[in-house]
């Protein structure tokens, strides 16, 4: 298998037989060799031409895992982590839920030996999942602890001055600043926020996104729920391409801790693709089929598939159960994504 240029960081150009250990063993990165380092120029200098950093010369070994105590975040708990907010009841007698969000410049170990300066909301990639149902008052108080200008665009049907884009509103917020989003909860379906200051592409790969879903008035029925969200890391910098690929992090994470479901429980997954600098994503998984339901906005799925295709922005909620008892591969239908972290496993127990 020849990796592109772009993508050949690992040393001496031996990608092929070192993703090989990856995709058989579920290693990742060894620590043996460098670090992408920080060149964190101020916010309107960075863009594709910024050059330089990188990793140079990790391989892919059986066993290596990084610090998630030393990151602040482990994949593992962010995979059910919904945060419902702070409630009380609205001066109209709505719900209201309640949020506070931080931006913040973070060096996160994305695999061992591989530093990344990232910009994070709540110190962690991906920033925290909001939750809240169709209806419900919202209200996000954003603080900007970055160095960088930041702003939360959230997908959804909002006010234009809730729009969290520069020009209309409060517009950009500036390093020590502080704003309030508020706004009703609607459609019901999976959403997303992230940053919309430009250069975007910059924002959103370096980490600023995170999930946001609305419940339908009537709840769906009761699930073993998670969110995935793919993306990836471009550790150059070079604005071409990433190096490595993600769900919820941290590369290949789900092969070391496989995410452990019962047998004939209904699953739901959030899946979210913010995929920089690549076109497309995908989700597949093996040993089995599920519904799908194209941004959560309808309560019949569309599709009954074992494989589905996101742009960057698309998520949708995937339902199924496990009817046998193992280990079953999840992953990017992209060899080249799954061979540079985008895969994992699902343990089905009684």
């Amino acid at each position: 298998m020849d990796i592109p240029t772009r993508r050949r960081f690992l040393a001496g150009g031996a990608a092929a037989g070192a993703v090989g250990v990856a995709l058989g063993a579920g290693g990742v990165l060894d620590s043996a060799s460098a670090r992408a380092r920080e060149h964190d120029r101020p916010a309107h200098q960075h863009g594709a031409d910024q050059h330089g950093g990188g990793a140079s010369g990790p391989t892919f070994r059986k066993g290596s895992v990084v610090d998630h105590e030393a990151n602040g975040f482990d994949p593992t708990a962010i995979l059910r982590d919904f945060d419902y907010g702070r409630v009380t009841t609205g001066p109209d007698g709505r719900t209201l839920r309640e949020w506070d969000v931080y931006a913040s410049d973070e060096d996160i170990e994305i695999a061992p030996g591989v530093s990344f300066p990232a910009w994070t909301l709540n110190s962690r990639i991906p920033g925290p999942t909001l939750r809240c149902r169709e209806g419900d008052m919202l209200r996000v108080n954003f603080t900007n602890g970055s160095k960088h200008p930041h702003t939360l665009h959230f997908h959804g049907i909002h006010p234009a001055d809730m729009d969290g884009i520069p020009g209309l509103g409060r517009g950009i917020i500036n390093p020590g600043e502080s704003f309030t989003y508020e706004f009703d909860a609607t459609p019901f379906g999976l959403h997303l926020f992230h940053c919309h200051v430009g250069p975007l592409a910059e924002h959103i790969a370096r980490g600023m996104y995170g999930t946001f879903i609305i419940d339908p008035p009537q709840p769906r029925p009761a699930a073993d729920e998670m969110v995935m969200v793919q993306h990836g890391y471009n550790t150059t910098f070079d604005g071409e391409g990433n190096q490595l690929y993600a769900v919820n992090g941290i590369p290949f994470h789900y092969m070391h801790e496989p995410i452990r479901v019962k047998r004939n429980a209904l699953v739901r997954i959030y899946l979210v693709n913010v995929l920089e600098y690549d076109p497309i994503n995908s989700f597949h998984i093996h040993g089995n089929f599920f519904d799908y339901f194209p941004t959560g906005t309808r309560l019949e799925p569309t599709e009954f598939t074992d494989t589905i295709v996101q742009g960057q922005g698309q998520r949708g909620i995937c339902e199924l159960r496990f009817p046998h008892l193992g280990q079953y591969m999840f992953h990017a239908h992209k060899t080249e994504f799954a061979e540079l972290g985008w895969m994992g496993m699902f343990e089905v127990t009684e």
